[in-house]
């Protein structure tokens, strides 16, 4: 978005309220019609009334389906949809087609030639350590950062990142570990050049263009499929998500058992890796959300729930960096939207402590009778329509616990109907019959 050149002096409402503009203004957008536009305008600010609190919109907004159902609900495998853009690109607007929500929903279908080509070690997925038929990728856990690396990382953040977490996230990197040092004034030209003359390192060289080649073509297949969305009357998505400082710790660097080993044994180095972590995730978080034309980005989150840490490790590792985040993309008039994945029944409390309207928190699991009771008029609430539920249930139950929903979550205003989770496969009447329950059942009267 354009930002005026008095940005710096708006208060944090003021910015946002120049986000939401930018938001409903679609600009470039080429709507494939007046209704298509009318359809855009009535979604967008279905979605701000309830975000601002302030005053209740025409119904119940309602998300749509995240993770990787376009692919099966088109016909394909999770693994035809990962590597052929074109048919990624179809299974996506096949869904936003035929399924009339307030948002097309994020598709979590991610490029397979990517994965290949550079060797990632991070993931499994169809075909890359998985069966040609599975129906999700998965997330290898591992300690990327090893318990000794600590002074490593923060005497040289960028060569630690370079030779030691690079080589072992992505294998294409691997030539990199056995580089010396890169932090010395003199000398890095030189061995970078005599590097470059192996055959490991041209190799390297030469799989990093095909990879670029590969990434070109599908972020400009996917960049025409967000276009198509929007010209059909569905708002600019979120841009790219964020994550709480002490979840870039646990997820991408020390792992699940080093982060939980960290807390007890190390726990200073903990304390000192999340504040280094806070200031790039913000300057990141602002930078993206400038670059979209959305004023949201999701959060997901993982390690700060309920069955993960105690309230005392909560409230010592993880809250004061994650709200300090939040303080800091709300008052640059971006709208967080944390994803709880799990559930923060003890957390309620912590996370009211935030400006009025200042977040979206979507929940999976967490009893949504008790999310009201918290922070109903207070904070814009979503969820929590169960990825078990849409899986097994039927059209009925699942109108049965939307209505519910509804009726516990929509007094008042400030809820947006969700699923709790993305989904790979699922009956589409069932998501026929959450979106529908929203437009039929969720009208707000008088």
């Amino acid at each position: 978005m354009n930002k005026p050149d008095n940005w710096v002096e708006l208060t944090w409402q003021e910015k946002r309220e120049k986000r939401f503009e930018w938001w409903r203004a679609a600009h470039g957008v080429d709507f494939i019609g007046a209704d298509a536009r009318a359809m855009h305008d009535a979604r967008v600010d279905r979605l701000i009334k309830a975000i601002k609190l302030e005053e209740l919109p025409d119904r119940v907004p309602v998300n749509g389906i995240t993770g990787t159902f376009p692919a099966y609900y088109a016909g394909y495998d999770l693994k035809t949809a990962m590597f052929d853009a074109e048919k990624c690109k179809e299974a996506v607007l096949r869904v936003a087609h035929d399924f009339s929500a307030d948002t097309a929903g994020r598709s979590a279908i991610p490029n397979g030639k990517f994965y290949e080509l550079m060797q990632l070690r991070t993931h499994k997925w169809p075909g890359g350590g998985l069966q040609d038929d599975a129906p999700l990728f998965q997330f290898v856990e591992k300690e990327y950062m090893r318990e000794g690396e600590y002074a490593l990382y923060f005497n040289n953040p960028a060569d630690y990142l370079l030779r030691y977490h690079l080589p072992r996230t992505y294998g294409v990197f691997e030539p990199i570990s056995r580089l010396g040092p890169l932090g010395a004034f003199r000398g890095v030209g030189m061995q970078l050049m005599t590097a470059a003359g192996t055959p490991e390192f041209r190799e390297m060289a030469e799989t990093l263009l095909r990879a670029h080649e590969v990434t070109a073509l599908w972020d400009r297949v996917m960049a025409e499929c967000a276009m198509a969305c929007r010209q059909m009357g569905y708002p600019a998505e979120s841009g790219s998500p964020a994550l709480a400082p002490f979840d870039t710790l646990a997820d991408m660097l020390r792992g699940t058992r080093g982060s939980v080993i960290d807390m007890f044994r190390r726990p200073e180095r903990v304390l000192e890796m999340v504040e280094r972590i806070l200031p790039v995730s913000l300057e990141s978080a602002v930078r993206r959300a400038d670059m979209a034309d959305s004023p949201l980005i999701i959060v997901p989150l993982h390690k700060g729930d309920d069955m993960f840490m105690s309230d005392e490790q909560f409230e010592k590792f993880y809250w004061p960096s994650f709200r300090r985040l939040l303080m800091g993309m709300i008052e640059e008039g971006i709208v967080p939207m944390p994803v709880v994945e799990g559930t923060y029944s003890r957390r309620l409390e912590y996370i009211r402590d935030l400006p009025k309207s200042g977040v979206i928190w979507l929940f999976e699991k967490t009893d949504m009778a008790a999310v009201k009771k918290v922070l109903g008029g207070h904070t814009c609430i979503a969820g929590n329509v169960g990825v078990s539920l849409m899986r097994t249930g039927g059209p009925e139950d699942v109108k049965k616990y939307c209505r519910w929903l509804i009726d516990t979550c929509a007094p008042g205003g400030g809820y947006i109907l969700s699923m709790g989770a993305g989904i790979d496969k699922c009956d589409p009447a069932n998501v026929h019959a959450m979106i529908d329950t929203a437009k039929e059942y969720g009208v707000y009267k008088g």
